[in-house]
């Protein structure tokens, strides 16, 4: 049973409707959270990617600018 009060009327929708309506929501839930959870996938996976190449590029770049340092 679902009650929906809107401007002080109040609508009950009970059977068969408040059912499919249920198993809509509950269907349309599943999809956003999937898409948030496939979201936050793709940027971890992104972030993880470009730290694996990025660091390790710094670090080459760090060893070859002291090596061809002056000396003071």
């Amino acid at each position: 049973m679902i009650v929906i009060q809107r401007n002080g009327q109040t609508t009950v929708i009970s059977g068969w409707r408040a059912w499919l309506i249920g198993a809509v929501a509950l269907m349309l839930t599943t999809v956003l959270i999937g898409l948030v959870a496939f979201l936050l996938l793709g940027v971890a996976i992104t972030v993880g990617a470009v730290l694996m190449i990025v660091v390790p590029v710094a670090i080459g770049l760090a060893l070859l600018a002291s090596v061809f340092r002056r000396p003071s």
